[in-house]
């Protein structure tokens, strides 16, 4: 027999299934939610329930939205011929969060990963490459994640596209040491990439 009721014992059950919530934040958000007012119970679960039913994948870039296509591919603005290809939607957030790039992304949702029986069938890249023809892209941006995984992806990416579009640039986003980082707590892959990608000082 658990501590507290048998309700609540289910809700801080589900919550502590959550990435990132371990018993005691479960708890802590279960017992708030049963403090506060019905009014928020309501507008949450109504909230879990429409996400379920209306966010899908957008048919070009395969971000996830409620309008099919998303925002930023209707936005004719940002057809520039530059495409930004992202492992997740997280990481396509934290490059528009940053505000500078105004092109348009393509979301991968994945890594090739063979350990784990991912190869290219499984992720978006078929669609890519058909975005290159299609969209008359100019330069394709690859900003998968600095593993092993993200690497061996953007240098696959970097040879289907260069033999779809010879005249394709294709870039990779720098990778080295952080603002604020210190190097003697550098690892080695981030100090050799740094230093082979290293740039001028401008005066």
């Amino acid at each position: 027999m658990g501590i507290y009721p048998r309700s609540l014992e289910k809700l801080i059950g589900q919550f502590s299934r959550l990435p990132g919530i371990g018993q005691k934040s479960a708890t802590r958000v279960a017992l708030h939610i049963l403090g506060c007012n019905r009014e928020l119970a309501e507008s949450l679960a109504e909230s879990l329930l429409e996400v379920k039913e209306k966010i899908k994948f957008c048919s070009v870039c395969f971000n996830l939205t409620d309008d099919d296509p998303c925002p930023i591919c209707q936005d004719q603005g940002r057809a520039n011929g530059s495409i930004c290809v992202v492992e997740g939607p997280g990481d396509q957030l934290a490059i528009e969060e940053s505000g500078v790039f105004r092109g348009r992304y393509h979301v991968l949702h994945g890594v090739l990963s063979p350990l784990d029986g991912i190869g290219p069938e499984d992720l978006k890249i078929g669609e890519l490459l058909n975005r290159i023809s299609r969209e008359g892209v100019e330069e394709l941006i690859i900003a998968t994640n600095p593993t092993t995984e993200g690497e061996a992806t953007a240098s696959f990416l970097f040879r289907l596209s260069s033999e779809k579009a010879g005249n394709l640039k294709i870039t990779r986003i720098a990778l080295g040491v952080p603002m604020g980082g210190d190097l003697k707590y550098i690892d080695v892959m981030t100090l050799k990439h740094a230093l082979k990608t290293r740039v001028p000082i401008n005066p």
